[in-house]
């Protein structure tokens, strides 16, 4: 069986220069909104999901229950069959499907669970005579929960929300695959469907250096907290 022999191409030309800049703002934008809105509501619900599991600050095995359950069945979905999967959803909250603006809807739900568990498990991790010192000094549940745990598990935190930034630009590369804008359509529009190895490889680059950029910042970051202790 004989198959035919598609050319590559490796061009590069002032529309696509247009194009490339205007799909990283949209990357940009699509990560940036997706870790700030995501990032605290996921904050929010990993302390939850810590101050209500057993012998937690607020033990209570319903609302436990109910919130692992919900994490539990978003986490596992592979996010380019999620997306799809509540797109009427995304187009009642968002008043549409398609674009930049309406894809961040979805990115910020996976966004929260992946990091509700992240900041449980960093929790988690604290040492617990840390807690039993705030009881024994008269310090209410909340302030235990965000003024002495949550400064107390700040670096783990800030290394697993700089790992979380590889996984929303992972996000914002499936959300292109579904006409979501971004440096991922861009790489599939004008790049692999058009046998373009040029736009793909700078497409790559350009991530793989945004992710080595925000590991420098965050591992800094991290070290530094560690060091005043």
């Amino acid at each position: 069986m004989n198959f035919a022999v598609l050319p590559l191409k490796n061009e590069w030309n002032d529309w696509l220069t247009e194009t490339f800049w205007t799909s990283l703002g949209q990357t940009l934008t699509m990560v940036a909104a997706t870790l700030l809105i995501g990032g605290t509501l996921g904050l929010l619900l990993g302390m939850a999901l810590f101050a209500t599991r057993r012998g937690g600050l607020m033990d209570h095995r319903v609302i436990y229950t109910v919130l692992s359950v919900i994490v539990n069945i978003i986490r596992p979905i592979p996010f380019v069959i999620f997306i799809t999967a509540i797109r009427p959803v995304t187009q009642a909250v968002m008043g549409g499907y398609i674009g930049t603006i309406p894809a961040i809807f979805p990115m910020v739900i996976v966004c929260s669970v992946a990091t509700s568990r992240l900041v449980e498990q960093s929790l988690v991790a604290t040492d617990p005579g840390v807690i039993e010192a705030a009881r024994a000094m008269g310090a209410s549940r909340l302030h235990i929960l965000f003024r002495i745990l949550v400064p107390e598990a700040l670096a783990p935190l800030i290394l697993g929300y700089t790992f979380l930034f590889v996984g929303v630009l992972d996000l914002s590369a499936m959300a292109g695959a579904v006409s979501g804008g971004g440096l991922g359509q861009f790489a599939i529009s004008d790049g692999y469907r058009k046998f373009n190895d040029l736009v793909t490889l700078v497409s790559v680059i350009v991530m793989i250096v945004l992710v080595q950029l925000v590991q420098v910042i965050g591992n800094a970051a991290a070290h530094r907290i560690l060091k005043r202790r």
